[in-house]
């Protein structure tokens, strides 16, 4: 950073400063007033609760209501119709259509669940409407009891440049950044340059890494402003943009803090969430090995400052980013006025059901304990389970749940919304589960996380199940060398397919071939009887993502000869135990969950699944330009831009247009140079994977200009 930039970005930090302390008062004042609004006097006493919410957040806060004795309501999409969490309730009611904006986020229809059923609070989970202050006020002006913290505090920490005012006034250290009083273009500009190159746009609203851009050139900025605020006005309905001095290298820790409506404030310790892609986290532990005393208690201090500001009640979490060259020091991140997704990692080394305490809170019960009665055991790690793509740059995936498996055993917990037959599609979220391990120290937790894992098996779509396991598995994270970039260095890519796979594959379809009755003719046997040499049978198998290979072969299924490619000749068989395909191979037999979707297998084992099927022996082969020449949609979702037109040439890498999908933003790129033809997409279209979007004609330099072939 230049003198200039130094200088300019301590002027504007003071200013930024004096601003706040300016607008913190008069949020102060607004709070004040706002507790005094007749609408915020709810009943505190209940016993029916509606959870408005979906997936495994609604099962794991039922899971709690049943276990305090409490009713619960669930709500419903038409997509969720059969889904665990309407099983699970002792009442449920359909909201509307499977969009979010005309279910789960519609106010209207979850006050009217509310009152149909008789529930008396709400828990709204997640996402959502859990930090909508809108929804928290319109809960208390018909007499719900909204289970988190009041209006006003979700306002000011919600919107991240309100909340950076209100901490700095608090006295806890925030990112060098803009003041966010002048949010247009230029003022984005303009603060970019002072802080210097690279820098991080992020909307003021909302959270989960939805429009986070990271910048790393001028040049760069106004299409990422473009960007960011389009992504931000369709998850969080606002595209106000702040900007901050990006750290390159840094950790994400977050504090969990618990506070009462009588002023009793408490924290319960730090999570470690660095380990993330596309700024959203997938593993998370406590407590952080990084922390010593010493900064853990400042921390904590900082947090439980933060929620004191705000006039915190209830369960919430303060983050903070901490540059990795300078352990000691750490910056307030926001706060998330809810729950969290990682909030079992803190109830297994504390020992307390966070959602009970919500729920206590709520009706007005003190904390009766103070920060000197909290303790610490051992140490847990969670993984999250998300249908999506890692060697296809975590991409959503989506499909129905053919076969689910789900670990158990010690110190292991499975928080779930999913069971088999479900249709995971890109209305929600991609999360389906998460998977947390407890043990006295962190290895023993790692230990038993790896072998859930290993046991976990969702038989339908692609999930990131594998990819966790080699996560976890990687010599940084084993030494606790982590940092919020450690995921995207990694690089994930496909793993070479296992001959085990193949070779069961084949087996199994020798399985199907057995007869079911009495066989007289040995022509009808499939063991390739003949007058003399037995026949072999070839099996082309190929897996989704990899070529086709020959499988041959030669006996029944109990005892039969095998070879994979070219092979060499083995003894193998297999059978079927509990709706398991067991395979044994040179003398190594294994087992596989197995499920068949038409003409498709598919088979999982140790955290991986894989989809497979007979290819034709004469398959045409698709030319060069066919496997260049398409664009596909690389996952279900929304087209909402389209950047070229029929006809129009483009070169490699030129962006042809954006889909959105879970909420996300994807760019779709050239992959050759050529000619748009057949283009097929229009904003608004929703498409499924592996549509066609549009093609490419392949084109080369002819005579100094670019023309079709």
């Amino acid at each position: 950073m230049t003198k200039a930039q130094t200088k300019a970005q301590t002027k504007a930090q003071t200013k930024a400063q004096t601003k706040a302390q300016t607008m913190a008062q008069t949020m102060a004042q607004t709070m004040a007033q706002t507790k005094a609004q007749p609408c915020e006097q709810a009943s505190r006493m209940f016993h029916t609760v509606l959870v408005a919410n979906r997936g495994e957040i609604a099962v794991r806060v039922i899971r709690t209501l049943r276990a305090m004795g409490l009713r619960s309501v669930a709500v419903y999409s038409d997509a969720d119709a059969g889904a665990r969490h309407v099983r699970d309730a002792d009442v449920a009611v359909r909201i509307g259509p499977a969009p979010a904006a005309a279910s789960y986020l519609s106010i209207d229809a979850i006050l009217d669940a509310a009152a149909r059923t008789g529930a008396q609070a709400v828990h709204p989970g997640y996402g959502f409407l859990s930090e909508n202050a809108a929804f928290a006020r319109a809960c208390a002006c018909v007499g719900l009891v909204f289970v988190g913290p009041p209006a006003a505090a979700i306002e000011a920490m919600g919107d991240k440049i309100r909340a950076k005012a209100t901490v700095v006034a608090a006295g806890v250290p925030v990112i060098p950044g803009s003041d966010g009083l002048a949010c247009d273009d230029d003022a984005l500009a303009a603060a970019a340059d002072a802080l210097g190159y690279p820098v991080l746009l992020k909307p003021s609203a909302g959270g989960g890494g939805k429009g986070l851009r990271v910048v790393h050139r001028a040049q760069d900025l106004p299409e990422a402003i473009a960007g960011a605020r389009r992504e931000a006005r369709g998850a969080f309905g606002d595209a106000t943009l702040l900007v901050e001095r990006f750290i390159a290298i840094a950790r994400h820790l977050e504090i969990q803090v618990l506070a009462d409506a009588h002023g009793g404030v408490v924290h319960l310790g730090e999570r470690e969430c660095s380990l993330q892609r596309r700024h959203q986290k997938i593993v998370e532990e406590a407590p952080s090995v990084l922390l010593d005393a010493a900064t853990r208690a400042r921390m904590g201090q900082c947090a439980v400052a933060v929620a004191q500001a705000v006039g915190y009640t209830g369960v919430g979490t303060v983050e903070f980013i901490v540059p990795a060259d300078t352990p000691d020091r750490f910056f307030f991140l926001e706060m998330n006025t809810r729950l969290q997704v990682e909030h079992p990692v803190t109830e297994l080394v504390t020992g307390l059901d966070l959602v009970e305490w919500q729920l206590r809170v709520a009706t007005g019960e003190p904390l009766g304990f103070r920060q000197d009665d909290v303790r610490f055991d051992g140490h847990a790690v969670e993984a999250r389970v998300y249908a999506e793509d890692p060697a296809g740059g975590f991409l959503p995936t989506g499909g129905r749940v053919l076969r689910l498996r789900e670990p158990a055993g010690s110190g292991v917990r499975v928080d779930s919304g999913l069971r088999a037959g479900d249709t995971v599609g890109s209305d929600y979220d991609p999360l389906l589960a998460k998977v947390i391990a407890h043990g006295p120290d962190r290895d023993t937790a790692l230990r038993r996380l790896d072998a859930a894992l290993a046991q976990t098996s969702i038989l339908g779509l692609g999930t990131n199940v594998a990819f966790l396991r080699d996560l976890i598995a990687d010599a940084d994270v084993q030494a606790g060398k982590l940092d919020t970039g450690l995921v995207e260095r990694r690089n994930p890519r496909s793993a070479q397919l296992p001959e085990h796979v193949l070779a069961a594959a084949a087996l199994r379809a020798l399985l199907a071939l057995e007869s079911t009755g009495a066989v007289v003719d040995p022509f009808e046997l499939p063991g390739g009887w003949r007058i003399g040499e037995p026949a072999w049978t070839r099996w082309r198998m190929q897996a989704s993502g990899y070529q086709p290979v020959e499988v041959r072969t030669r006996g029944r299924a109990a005892d039969a000869e095998l070879v994979v490619g070219e092979g060499a000749v083995t003894r193998a068989s297999a059978w079927w135990d509990d709706g398991d395909l067991v395979a044994a191979v040179d003398r190594i037999t294994r087992r596989y969950t197995c499920a068949v979707d038409g003409a498709a297998l598919w088979l999982g084992r140790d955290g991986h699944s894989w989809k497979l099927g007979e290819q034709a022996l004469d398959a045409a082969r698709r030319t060069e330009q066919d496997l260049g020449g398409a664009v596909h949609a690389p996952m279900p979702g929304t087209v909402i831009a389209v950047d070229v037109t029929e006809g129009q040439r483009v070169t490699t890498g030129a962006r042809l247009l954006v889909l959105e999908a879970m909420k996300m933003e994807h760019v779709l790129i050239a992959p050759i140079t050529g000619v748009v033809r057949k283009l097929r997409a229009r904003p608004g279209d929703t498409v499924e994977r592996d549509a066609v979007l549009l093609t490419l004609v392949s084109a080369r330099p002819k005579g100094g200009r670019i023309g079709p072939q």
